[in-house]
C-alpha cells in the first residue's frame, strides 16, 4: 500500500535560531510520504540561506517560496494559495517546534478512520518546552465541550501547528480564501470555524509536538491563581483580537452564507444584530447566547465583553 502523501506548509520569519531543529523533526516523520512547502515572510536574518540548504539538499521533498512580508496570516493563505491540491493531507507547521516522529502518521489514522468526504481537521495537545525543550505543561487539555461552531466562532481550540486537514477542507478553505486578512483573527481560527461549521473536528488528547515557548508567546503552562487568571484572561480577551471576533463572524456569513444551514445563519446574524441594541437586550442575549467558550471564566468573560461591546 503507498503511504499517503501529506504536505506541510511552513510559513518562516527570522527563524534561524531553531529551523534547523524543525526541519530535522519533519525530515524524520515515518509512514507518510513527506513533502515540504515552505514561504519565507521577507526574513532579514540567516534563515533564507538555511532553507535554501534544505531545499538543495532535499529537492523531491522541499520546495521553498521567497516572498515578501505580508504577515502571518497572509504568508500561510498564500502558502495555500499556491499548493496544488494533489496531496492527501496537508499540515500546517511552525518554525520553531520539534516533530516527534509519528506526528503525521498518527494525525493520518485518526483521520482516515473517518468519513473522508467530509471536511475533516486534526488538532492534538501539545507538549509545551522552554527554549532548551525541558517540558513544561501539556497544553491544551480536551476540551470539555463539543468543538462545534457555536464555539468556534468566540474561541480557538486547535493550536495551529497541530493542526492536519483532509483533501476537503484544504480544497474549500482555499476556494474561499478571505481578501481582507485585517477582519480574520488567524488563519487556524478561520479553518476550525470552517470545518466546525460542515464537518467534524478530531481532538487528540497525546501531544506529539514539543511545543517551543518564548517570552512573548507563553500561553497556558504557567500555575496561577485565581486572581491572575482573571487578569490574564481579561487582558487576552480585552485586546486587538478580541474586537475582531464579531468582524471576522461577519466575514464568515458573507462568505458561507449560501452552505451554512438556516440556523446557523440566524444565530450568527443575531450574535451581530444584538450587539447594537439597548444595554439591557444586550445583556439578556449575552447571557443566553448559543455560542460559548470551554472554560467558566473564559465564557464569563466572553459575556462581559459583549455586554460592553468589545468583540
Amino acid at each position: 500500500m503507498n503511504e499517503p502523501k501529506v504536505c506541510v506548509m511552513l510559513s518562516t520569519y527570522n527563524g534561524a535560531k531553531y529551523i534547523d531543529e524543525q526541519l530535522e523533526s519533519l525530515l524524520a516523520q515515518s509512514q507518510v510520504d513527506l513533502h515540504i512547502h515552505i514561504r519565507d515572510d521577507g526574513s532579514s536574518d540567516e534563515t533564507v540561506q538555511k532553507v535554501r540548504g534544505y531545499a538543495k539538499a532535499y529537492p523531491d521533498q522541499i520546495r521553498m517560496i521567497e516572498g515578501e512580508n505580508v504577515g502571518v496570516i497572509g504568508s500561510f493563505f498564500e502558502l495555500m494559495r499556491q499548493t496544488q491540491p494533489v496531496y492527501d493531507f496537508y499540515a500546517f507547521c511552525d518554525q520553531d517546534d520539534v516533530w516527534m516522529q509519528d506526528k503525521l502518521s498518527r494525525a493520518v489514522t485518526r483521520l482516515q478512520i473517518r468519513q473522508l468526504n467530509v471536511p475533516l481537521m486534526y488538532c492534538s495537545s501539545t507538549q509545551m518546552v522552554d527554549q532548551d525543550l525541558n517540558n513544561l505543561n501539556i497544553w491544551p487539555k480536551l476540551p470539555p465541550k463539543p468543538l462545534s461552531l457555536y464555539n468556534a466562532l468566540v474561541e480557538n481550540c486547535c493550536v495551529g501547528c497541530t493542526m492536519v486537514l483532509n483533501s476537503i477542507t484544504f480544497e474549500q478553505v482555499t476556494k474561499n480564501i478571505p481578501s481582507d486578512f485585517t477582519q480574520v483573527i488567524m488563519h487556524d481560527r478561520w479553518i476550525y470555524l470552517y470545518v466546525s461549521a460542515f464537518g467534524d473536528v478530531i481532538f487528540d488528547e497525546d501531544p506529539k509536538i514539543l511545543y517551543r515557548q518564548h517570552q512573548e508567546n507563553v500561553l497556558g503552562g504557567s500555575d496561577e491563581s485565581l486572581i491572575i487568571k482573571w487578569k490574564n484572561r481579561w487582558d487576552r480577551f480585552i485586546n486587538e483580537k478580541s474586537f475582531r471576533l464579531s468582524r471576522q463572524a461577519a466575514l464568515f456569513l458573507k462568505v458561507y452564507k449560501g452552505q451554512l444551514s438556516l440556523q446557523q445563519q440566524e444565530d450568527i446574524q443575531q450574535f451581530l444584530v444584538q450587539l447594537s441594541s439597548h444595554w439591557i437586550k444586550r445583556l439578556k442575549y449575552a447571557f443566553n447566547m448559543p455560542f460559548y467558550r470551554h472554560t467558566y471564566l473564559d465564557n464569563l468573560v466572553l459575556k462581559l465583553i459583549y455586554v460592553l461591546k468589545k468583540v
